[in-house]
This record gives structure tokens, sequence and C-alpha cells, in this order.
């Protein structure tokens, strides 16, 4: 398939510091849509034979020179072959309209840097991981359940996008009426944005200083998106998602299959995190009946809130992340 010829930014745009522990290129490769992605391709210097190699991607709505080009680059730093993507419709990777998200979409998205990794020759295809952090940590589940090349999974503060879509935050619109009225909106949106031949953007983040009486993850997130990782092609950062872009979302729950997982699966998220329910549902779903139980496992951290797992060094675990992946993509 022929891929989309894409105008990469070559100069180093990242919201973390190079390492002058890997070497970096850029890559790019393509969905079974067609869709061109873009990713961030870190190598360890120390050269060996065969890599074990590891995709990753996040936040939602997040771009590849946030957190997940940190978190690449770090288990770059400690041996593994890594890419950090911008999925479709999202950052440098194409796809139109732009700004859009689906759960199946996305989740071909890290099927495909699974794809793209194991004909690479410095990758041994029988040692390939995937990492997905906040709303990716759901789309990296998923994968999981389909690809079964993908010997072991991490996720880091996860969201399950399709439940808060579909029941809102805390599921406190969890029920018919809410849905309804959200479905309504919705589709009213639809019929503006084709008339106008445009869609209209949800918005980002708040911008800085956030007011005092917003809740305390609403800070969290703009003190990150706007403040210390702001990023001009990230949608968090700046006018946020389509405002249809992630209704399909509602009606889709995309962790139905998760406890028929037989790989290996990380689950970390933060004690205080206002998201740590979506994990901690999650990982009890997922080993319900599973017949695999013995390589999976939840790690919670302590004092920890949700965008402290995007770019906190003294509270990402990364010394447990190498060692999990050592010890399954061995």
């Amino acid at each position: 398939m022929k891929e989309e010829k894409l105008n990469l930014v070559t100069n180093w745009d990242k919201t973390f510091p190079e390492s002058d522990k890997v070497n970096h290129r850029k890559v790019t490769f393509h969905n079974r849509y067609g869709i061109t992605l873009a990713a961030d391709l870190y190598e360890p210097k120390e050269k060996v034979e065969k890599f074990a190699a590891i995709a990753v991607c996040g936040p939602f709505g997040a771009v590849k020179e946030q957190a997940s080009g940190l978190y690449a680059q770090t288990l770059a730093e400690r041996g593994f072959l890594t890419i950090a993507f911008d999925p479709s419709f999202t950052g440098e990777s194409s796809g139109t309209p732009r700004y859009m998200a689906s759960p199946d979409i996305n989740t071909e998205d890290f099927q495909a840097a699974v794809d793209f990794l194991s004909v690479q020759e410095n990758v041994d295809p029988n040692r390939i991981g995937i990492l997905g952090i906040c709303g990716w940590g759901g789309m990296a589940l998923n994968t999981a359940a389909l690809d079964t090349r993908v010997k072991a999974t991490v996720t880091s503060t996860m969201y399950d996008m399709t439940r808060v879509n579909a029941n809102g935050y805390f599921d406190e619109g969890d029920s018919e009426e809410a849905r309804f009225e959200n479905k309504k909106a919705l589709n009213e949106q639809r019929t503006i944005d084709y008339k106008n031949g445009t869609y209209e953007r949800a918005g980002g983040c708040l911008p800085l200083p956030v007011p005092e009486d917003v809740p305390f993850y609403v800070k969290d997130y703009s003190e990150y998106y706007k403040g210390r990782a702001y990023h001009e092609r990230s949608l968090n950062s700046n006018e946020g998602w389509n405002k249809i872009g992630c209704m399909s979302f509602i009606n889709q729950p995309i962790l139905k299959y998760s406890n028929e997982i037989r790989s290996a699966v990380l689950m970390i998220h933060g004690e205080k995190a206002h998201s740590c329910y979506f994990t901690k549902d999650a990982y009890k779903n997922m080993m319900e009946n599973n017949k695999y139980k013995d390589n999976k496992e939840l790690l919670i951290i302590p004092n920890a809130v949700h965008t402290d797992l995007y770019d906190n060094l003294s509270m990402i675990p990364f010394d447990k992340i190498e060692n999990f992946f050592k010890e399954y993509l061995k």
C-alpha cells in the first residue's frame, strides 16, 4: 500500500529534553484503512541483533511530542526499541477530517504500529509490547484482546473512553435519559456541521490561570496541556476535538473481551487520580473468569494524581515498567 508523504517536522520540538543515550528519527507507517501515521522512533545506541520493541501512544488528545514520547525515549534508554505515534486524524499523522476519534480506527492504529515493528530487521517480532496512556490505555487493552502478536501490555493512568462518553465523569450521566439528551445534542451538531461544511471544535483545556472553583482534575489537565507541556499540535493544548469527534464511543464498549487476554498486562494508576476508578474496574473485569491471571498485575502509585503519570519522573514507575517488559518480552 502506498503511504501518503507527510510533511514532518525535523527539528526537536518535544516537551521534554532530548536524550544523548538513544538515536532518534521520524518514521511513517500505514493502517489497514490507508491512513499514514507519523511516529518518533527511539533506538538504543548499544546495538543488538534483535531488539524487543514497544509501541506507545496517548494521552487522548495529546501528541507524540508530549507524554508518549517521554515514555518511549525513557524505555529506549533502558534497552528497548520504541515508537511513539500520533493517532489517525491528529498530530502529524494523516486522515481527514481532522480531530476525529474512533474506537475501531484507534485500536487499528495500535495494530498498525505492531505491523510496522514486526517487519523491522532489528526487531524480534515475537517480542513486541504496547503501552497506552490515559484514553490510549483503554485502546491498548482492546488491542491486547484482539492482537495475539502483542506479548505484553502496560496501561498508565487509563481512561475507558467508551465509558466516559456514555456515562460522563464518575458515571453521573449513566441513565437512558442523560444519554438521550447527549445524543440529541450531538446529532443536532451534526446537522449544523453538515450545513456549514465545517466541524466545530469542543475546546481544549482551560487557559491559565485556571479559576479556583473548577474541579481539581480540570486544573490538573490545564496545568499540563496549557502550561508545562503545551504543544502547538496537541488538541488538548488548543481547540480540542471536534464536538462530534468522539460520539461513536457512546455505544461501542471497547473492553468487552478483556477477560480473554492471555498475554501479560500491567495496569498502573495514581491513588489520588480522579480517573483511578477506570483502572480499578477495568482490572477487575479483566480478571473475572480469566484463565490467564498469573501474568496480570495492578499497581496503584501512592499520592499520584492523573497527570503525575504523564511526566513526573519521580512518580512514573519506570523501573517496574522496564522489569515487566523484560520479563514478558524475553
